[in-house]
């Protein structure tokens, strides 16, 4: 499945269920292989250093599942702003995602664009992952070698 609107609506319902109104909130939400759709949010802890990415909770539920994930996008409501913004996986949730491969699709945000975002493959958003150097021909690492 490859990042849509639908993926993106999804992040936004489950930010909005989770930090309704206009207060700070954010959301993910993954595609997996079949088209099931994943969401997930962040902890909101007093100690900031063990909170997760919105992502995290998604991405694990998926690797748990032993499902692939295809498509990932995290969204971001601003206050003050108007409007819905779609953020780009930080490099952590990047690493978590190369689990499934660089064609792994990602939202990034992009004013140019009508919709505020556009889809991206991790290949795109990280051209010198440094995984590659583990392979012998250079090439992002298979989902198995990351399971080695």
């Amino acid at each position: 499945m490859n990042l849509d609107q639908k993926l993106v609506d999804a992040a936004i319902a489950q930010m909005d269920r989770r930090w309704p109104g206009r207060e700070y909130g954010g959301a993910a939400a993954v595609y997996l292989d079949d088209g099931e759709i994943l969401t997930s949010v962040a902890l909101d802890n007093l100690n900031a250093g063990v909170t997760l990415c919105h992502e995290t909770g998604a991405i694990c539920q998926a690797y748990t599942l032993n499902r692939r994930i295809t498509a990932s996008v995290c969204v971001c409501r601003i206050p003050g702003r108007d409007g819905v913004v779609v953020l780009a996986p930080c490099g952590i949730c990047q690493e978590r995602l190369a689990l499934w491969g660089p064609d792994v699709q990602v939202g990034v945000h992009d004013h140019t664009d009508p919709a505020g975002w556009r889809a991206r493959t991790l290949r795109e958003v990280n051209p010198f992952y440094w995984g590659s150097d583990f392979t012998d021909d250079g090439n992002w690492p298979t989902p198995e070698l990351h399971y080695e």
